[in-house]
């Protein structure tokens, strides 16, 4: 399958059309960006980890009976992904409060949540990304009220999966990023990746609030190890893969 033209460039990933109308090819990059791009720099291998990760993941996920986007991965960092719309919200789930949650809220960070929180965020860096309530989501008409019951429903079930399956891999799932597409025949299939730039991931082996961390945070808040710490979450899902 030969790649046309460059369709998008992200901040983690370079989108490609491909000679096939139906299919995608995206890129994973290096780069690493935090605080609304504010802060950047550059990870090592972290294209190819996350891409990794994503498609071990997305295809866990599949089996579970997620619909996805996840097609083929051709390279170490190339994904072949189905064409979708990309619907403009970042859906965040939360079961221990930590971020952003903390600092609006006061929660204060380790606090184990009485249930899952499923948070939408608006897709728009020039507007920050802003919080969104269910009535602005509508109003803006970023998504119809059956895709966001849709959407819901999907995000609890990936997040029931993804915490049983950080578990196995001796990791606390804290929160996590999604994002959700629509095919041309107006399936919602989950999109994107899901790597330790999109889950805040904790070592349970570790209590130092430091050291445990295994996730961007240790880009964001300038912790060091960031290269191990990816290299490490990637050595534990494939373990658990190969296990299973």
């Amino acid at each position: 399958m030969s790649v046309n033209t460059k369709l998008y460039e992200g901040k983690a990933k370079i989108i490609y059309r491909t000679d096939n109308p139906e299919v995608f090819l995206a890129d994973f990059k290096d780069d690493a960006t935090a605080f609304n791009a504010q802060k950047r720099g550059s990870i090592q291998g972290k294209g190819i980890i996350n891409c990794t990760i994503s498609s071990k993941l997305f295809q866990q996920l599949a089996a579970h009976g997620i619909p996805n986007h996840f097609i083929d991965s051709p390279a170490p960092h190339q994904m072949l992904v189905k064409a979708v719309k990309i619907v403009p919200l970042e859906v965040v789930v939360r079961n221990i409060a930590a971020g952003s949650l903390c600092q609006q809220t006061g929660l204060p960070l380790g606090q184990i949540l009485s249930k899952p929180l499923v948070e939408f965020y608006y897709k728009n860096d020039q507007l920050g990304d802003p919080l969104l309530t269910r009535d602005r989501l509508l109003l803006l008409e970023l998504a119809t009220e059956e895709q966001v019951d849709r959407i819901t429903h999907l995000a609890l079930q990936i997040n029931d999966f993804l915490k049983t399956f950080w578990q196995e891999c001796g990791i606390t799932l804290v929160d996590f990023k999604l994002e959700f597409g629509v095919d041309s025949q107006q399936q919602l299939l989950l999109a994107d990746e899901i790597s330790p730039d999109t889950c805040r991931l904790w070592d349970n082996s570790e209590t130092d609030p430091n050291r445990r961390v295994m996730d961007k945070d240790r880009f964001r808040r300038d912790l060091g190890n960031i290269e191990n710490a990816y290299q490490e979450v990637l050595q534990r899902v494939l373990t658990v893969v190969e296990k299973n």
